[in-house]
Formats: C-alpha cells, sequence, structure tokens
C-alpha cells in the first residue's frame, strides 16, 4: 500500500493537506471533495494557509524549519504571529484540547480556527514541505508570515507522527526587531500527558510505518482512544523507548527535533 493510500485514511493528517491547500478561513471548515484531488494539490509544491490582518504596518518575516532527527517525521509545521497573551502550550500545564489533537492525531484545524478566532493573532501558516506532505528527516521548508502591530511573538507546533501524543514547537518566541536581523533555534520534543506512550502501530496515525519504511499490517488511527487517555501535563518527551513497535534506531532522537531560522524581511 502506497504512502498516499494509508496517509489518506487518516482523517487527522488528511485535516493537514486540507488545511493547508486552502486560502480562505472558510475553506477550513470544507473537506476536499476526494483523496485524487487532494494527492494533487499535495504533488504541486508548498502550500501555505495565511490569515492576515490590515496591510498597514505590516512587518513580513522568512521562517525556514528543518527537520533534524534521523527518522522521525512531523506534520506540516502551524506558525502564528501573535501579541503576548496568546500561547500556545506551557511546560507542567495540561494541554488543552486543541494542542491534544496535534499531539495525538496530527490534526491541526483545531488549533488554527482557534488561533484565527483570537483577536492577539496576527497571522497563520501551514508549510508543507513537498512530496510526501509532512517534514521528512534533513528535509527544510520555509515560508513568509507576517506580524501586524503588536505582534511581536512567534510559535509553532508540529507532531512527532511516531509518536502517541509527541510534538514539537516554540512558544512565544520573540521576533527580530530590525529588517536583515535573524535569529537560529532549535525545538525539543514534548509529550502533551494525554495518551500513554503504547509505541504500537494500532495506536499511531496510520502514516507511521509507511513513512519510516517499517512494515505493519495494523491500520492505526486518527482518532483519540479513550482507553488510553491519561490526565497529565506538558513535559518533555522520554523519547521512543522501543516497548512494542517503534525502533530506537529509526524512530527515536538524541538531538533537539527542528532547527527553526526566523529573519525579518519587511
Amino acid at each position: 500500500m502506497s504512502w498516499r493510500s494509508i496517509l489518506w485514511q487518516s482523517t487527522a493528517l488528511g485535516a493537514v493537506i486540507v488545511l493547508a491547500a486552502c486560502g480562505t478561513e472558510n475553506d477550513l471548515t470544507e473537506p476536499l471533495a476526494g483523496t485524487s484531488d487532494a494527492v494533487g494539490l499535495a504533488e504541486s509544491g508548498p502550500f501555505i494557509f495565511a490569515s492576515v490582518g490590515p496591510a498597514a504596518a505590516q512587518r513580513s518575516y522568512s521562517v525556514t524549519i528543518q527537520n533534524l532527527t534521523s527518522g522521525q517525521p512531523v506534520t506540516p509545521p502551524l506558525l502564528a504571529t501573535h501579541r503576548k497573551p496568546t500561547g500556545i502550550f506551557s511546560v507542567g500545564e495540561p494541554a488543552g484540547f486543541e494542542l491534544k489533537e496535534v499531539a495525538e492525531n496530527g490534526n491541526l484545524i483545531p488549533l488554527s480556527e482557534s488561533l484565527s478566532a483570537d483577536d492577539h493573532v496576527s497571522s497563520t501558516v501551514v508549510a508543507v514541505a513537498g512530496d510526501p506532505p509532512p517534514l521528512m528527516p534533513g528535509q527544510s521548508v520555509t515560508v513568509t508570515i507576517e506580524a501586524g502591530p503588536g505582534s511581536k511573538f512567534l510559535s509553532v507546533a508540529a507532531m512527532l507522527i511516531c509518536t502517541n501524543d509527541g510534538f514539537t514547537g516554540l512558544d512565544g518566541q520573540r521576533l527580530p526587531k530590525q529588517i536583515g536581523e535573524e535569529i537560529e533555534l532549535v525545538t525539543d520534543a514534548y509529550d502533551a500527558g494525554t495518551e500513554i506512550n503504547t509505541e504500537d502501530f494500532a495506536d499511531l496515525v496510520p502514516p507511521c510505518p509507511a513513512l519510516t519504511g517499517v512494515p505493519s499490517d495494523e491500520m492505526g488511527s486518527g482518532a483519540s482512544d479513550p482507553a488510553l487517555s491519561e490526565n497529565g501535563v506538558i513535559h518533555h518527551h522520554d523519547g521512543i523507548q522501543g516497548i512494542a513497535d517503534l525502533v530506537r534506531a529509526i524512530h527515536g532522537w538524541t538531538n533537539p527535533v527542528l532547527q527553526v531560522n526566523i529573519r525579518r524581511t519587511g
């Protein structure tokens, strides 16, 4: 079975492509008509969904994100520029529903919709790196994002696809002030604390085996399983333990997950 077939059996990761291919906020609620159309969109290059405010006083930033891991794919990253009161996660605090959907199911839509409805948020962008859509190990993607008056911060979120509820990202990173100024950062791996880490393909999103070259007859799931629920808090991920189907040497990581370069361009 091809990675495309497996990918589109996952409602959650299918939603990532829907979101990335949309051109307006209203499109977020309309699923693509069929798999073939969606795959065609995914093959034609990077897609950016952007929700931007008035043109006056807008600042522009070029953001390059690279997957530093050797075998852990991540979903297309969701980026947002915002004012200080907004954040998407906090270590030591319970994960909200929107972040839970990212971490467990690769579903960026609830978080993107929540951010777009937040008066403190200036712009949101979801970047698809190419074919396949997830950001694969060693791969990078560059997107442009705008920031309006007072929006001095950038936040990023993406699922670690071959985990139960792992994610990576930034929360409230200060943007460069001057045109031409660049900031280079790396992101850690976090556990949302919302799902038991079974490391079983049956409990992971369907694309994991195909994307990492590990054969499996288990179809996986793009929906949360209440039986695996845990009421924990966000914490640094312990990494892959190799207790079931995941393999440390393939799916594990020892270094930061992403490198993020932010440059003000206008």
